[in-house]
């Protein structure tokens, strides 16, 4: 199948179906609900890591790559896994976190251990003369980016948690360890793969500080370098390289479209698509994370419409995204859930769908589930999260004040439980989940969606234009009225004059539409809509949009 009729499905496995009563999501849970994906049309499943994990960022610091977590199942629920999703129609992709390690790690094990191999499997390095750390680089999660080897006089990198210890990437041995992990993988049926952070594997063998701590100057010292793109491609030809419908994503912090194009033009022999994030910043405050702005819509347009255009003019691919593991949901970021459920969900999923590239879904956002808004820290498990409770505290922010951000910011919004019924903690399980249900399981779930709702089948709707529709897959992207404080506007068109016009209205009250130039006095048929915007266009120079409605023109 080509990439641009391809929907993924992201799967947590953790917080999807629980089988065996312990509270933790499973792969035989997944198994139970292959035939409602089937349903939902999409035909492949990205995995986030099931391996055997001390779980201090809940399975990205990996301590086995080659089995799978007991939490989880064994190889046995894996192989049934895929041969049931495969009976389905529905392929694969398993994540690969190949920037570091759990310290848990044979490897890591080994190095402490002091075999000379193992240790140059890692960033060890000792003290400056000073007696300071080896970089003053800071963490991704927060705190200095080294910790101490042991009891030795050396310290190791983490650009994450001091629990992943960052692999040395320059030694071959590691290089070829992780092809052959690869290699076992697609023995097993794999047809794809999401890299985790791939674009920081390539520090420099000498380290040096940065201007300042935590600063782009100091991201620049290791994201994106040049010998990232030759690993990948290394990587590319010693394994999945040798099948051409093989599926890859890597996800690419703070990258760049140049970068991206690198990254995902099909001559470059590197990977299919990339995730990049800089949309999904646009309510960070003077580049903060840990703040809680309104949006920045105008921005939010700009960087889509550069990534959109940029790929598209270098022959790049994009991932789709606006939700997944790591981000706030996005109808809680984006709009309006409470007031209007439908019309934000679709509004949001028609934007992102019918781009040039490669859709995204994240587990529940086909139904509407939204940020949990948890009311105490103790409710939250995400390291990261933990961690920046305690530096807005030092920073004096009261505690009403860190909620509220930790409420709009956390990564676990997007990590409680799938909300499967009415039942009590919403189907997931019949004991209590290692995180909360969302209070609004009894609004929303899969069960009263399927019977009665309406986003889940916007859902299929979408997923099958993109399936059918050339236009939609291959068309060129042109972005409209960048400016405009309340539309997204963009048009894909084709070389024989069809276009569709794609308009979204981000906000509440309604609003007055006025049709670009180049559409009026031309009629078109509604693709599709959340609204009540007639379903033949026939030339008007302005339409009236309802709260967050969305709509798509077929000029033909």
């Amino acid at each position: 199948m080509d990439l641009s009729q391809r929907v993924i499905y992201q799967i947590y496995p953790r917080s999807f179906q629980d089988s065996n009563k312990d509270g933790i999501g499973d792969l035989p849970g997944i198994i139970k609900r292959l035939d409602y994906l089937k349903e939902l049309g999409i035909d492949m499943i990205w995995l986030s890591p099931f391996y055997p994990s001390p779980q201090n960022d809940n399975g990205y610091d990996v301590s086995n790559y080659l089995e799978i977590d007991p939490m989880f199942g064994n190889m046995n629920d894996f192989d049934c896994l895929v041969a049931e999703a495969q009976t389905r129609g529905i392929d694969l992709m398993l994540d690969m976190v190949f920037n570091h390690t759990s310290i848990e790690h044979e490897w890591f094990r080994k190095a402490l251990a002091g075999d000379p191999k193992y240790q140059d499997f890692y960033y060890l390095r000792s003290l400056k003369e000073d007696g300071s750390l080896p970089t003053n680089w800071e963490s991704k999660f927060g705190g200095p980016a080294w910790a101490q080897f042991g009891e030795t006089d050396l310290y190791y990198l983490h650009l994450y948690d001091k629990t992943q210890a960052d692999l040395n990437w320059y030694n071959p041995r590691v290089r070829k360890e992780l092809h052959e992990i690869v290699k076992f993988w697609m023995k097993k049926g794999v047809k794809g793969f999401r890299f985790d952070v791939l674009n920081v594997i390539g520090k420099s063998e000498v380290l040096i500080d940065s201007p300042e701590p935590g600063s782009k100057e100091e991201k620049a010292l290791y994201t994106d370098t040049p010998i990232v793109h030759e690993w990948i491609k290394e990587l590319n030809q010693a394994t999945f390289g040798q099948d051409q419908d093989f599926v890859t994503v890597g996800e690419m912090s703070s990258t760049s479209v140049p970068s991206g194009i690198l990254y995902t033009n099909p001559c470059q022999n590197q990977l299919s698509m990339i995730f990049s994030f800089h949309h999904l910043k646009v309510d960070y405050e003077n580049g903060e994370k840990w703040s809680n702005p309104p949006f920045d819509f105008i921005e939010l347009k700009r960087i889509l419409n550069e990534w959109q255009q940029g790929m598209s003019d270098g022959n790049g691919w994009n991932a789709l995204f606006l939700n997944n593991h790591d981000q706030p949901r996005a109808n809680s970021r984006f709009g309006d859930p409470e007031n209007y459920p439908f019309e934000t969900a679709s509004m949001l999923a028609q934007t992102i769908h019918f781009l040039r590239g490669t859709p995204y879904v994240y587990q529940g956002e086909e139904i509407g589930m939204s940020n949990p808004n948890f009311e105490s820290i103790e409710q939250y498990h995400d390291v990261e999260t933990h961690n920046y409770y305690h530096i807005m505290k030092e920073k004096g922010y009261t505690k009403n004040k860190i909620m509220a951000i930790i409420q709009a910011k956390s990564r676990d919004n997007s990590r409680t439980p799938i909300q499967w019924d009415r039942s009590q903690n919403a189907g997931f399980s019949k004991v209590e989940p290692w995180i909360n249900v969302a209070d609004n399981y009894l609004q929303v779930n899969v069960e009263d969606e399927l019977k009665k709702g309406k986003i889940f089948r916007y859902y299929q709707k979408i997923i099958e234009l993109r399936k059918n529709n050339e236009l939609i897959q291959k068309g060129h992207y042109r972005g409209l009225m960048l400016d405009d404080p309340n539309f997204m506007v963009y048009v894909r068109e084709s070389k024989n004059s069809k276009k569709l016009l794609v308009v979204s209205h981000f906000y509440e009250a309604d609003c007055e539409f006025r049709m670009p130039e180049e559409f009026t006095h031309c009629k078109a048929t509604k693709l599709i809509g959340n609204g009540k915007l007639s379903n033949i266009y026939e030339g008007q120079e302005t339409l009236i949009f309802g709260p967050y409605e969305t709509v798509a023109y077929l000029f033909e």
